[in-house]
């Protein structure tokens, strides 16, 4: 039943998750069509505080014990895997909200890509993989500054997005099997970046970078 958010993926990350292991997917699919779902409350708020009701029901919902929560929702209901990881789905809660902000600056979209890299921190920890954290936190960033600067139209916060990413990338980070949909968002993030921000699927290039990461996860 869950394998039905993956209707909820924008197509990059729609492609990532079919490179997950079967052990890895539900917890994988779980926590990026989570990160869909803020994103999508958030892009389609008209005023800041109607962007903001939204992301408090998640905050609140994570606010109480896994039992209590409304598990009607299908998206919650296979949060359950991460039973023990409250405090990083807030984190990655609060890191949407500060899209809400009219004008982002550099120290905000820092905090953003921070939030959503610290959220594979959690799926980490709930799969069970030896990956580095900070091999992690470092493939998480980029690809959250490419999914930023991809919907961005304002040119000052594009090329603050872009100048935080070339002063941070040092090239595509080892991972394991397990987080190889982290290697394919990684690998499609830096292709995007290093062409100024052109969506991560632009062009014959991409799905072939996106293959050969997913299969060989470099």
């Amino acid at each position: 039943m869950a394998d039905s958010l993956i209707d909820e993926l924008p197509l990059a990350q729609r492609l990532a998750v079919a490179y997950a292991p079967a052990s890895a997917r539900p917890a994988t699919l779980a926590l990026l069509a989570l990160d869909a779902r803020l994103g999508q409350a958030v892009r389609q708020a008209s005023e800041p505080v109607i962007g903001q009701m939204r992301l408090a029901w998640w905050r609140d919902q994570f606010g109480l014990d896994d039992h209590k929560r409304e598990k009607s929702d299908l998206l919650m209901a296979s949060l359950d895997v991460f039973a023990g990881e409250a405090d990083s789905l807030t984190a990655l809660v609060d890191g949407w909200e500060l899209l809400l902000d009219e004008e982002l600056d550099t120290a905000q979209i820092r905090a953003f890509a921070s939030a959503r890299a610290q959220a594979f921190l959690a799926l980490k920890r709930v799969i069970g993989t030896q990956d580095d954290a900070e091999a992690i936190l470092s493939a998480g960033q980029q690809w959250a500054l490419a999914d930023l600067v991809t919907g961005l139209s304002e040119t000052a916060e594009r090329r603050r997005v872009i100048d935080l990413w070339e002063k941070s990338h040092g090239g595509l980070n080892k991972l394991s099997r397990n987080m190889r949909p982290l290697a394919v968002l990684e690998g499609l993030a830096g292709r995007s970046l290093s062409r100024g921000g052109s969506p991560m699927l632009h062009g014959p290039g991409a799905a072939l970078t996106a293959i050969r990461l997913g299969l060989f996860g470099r």
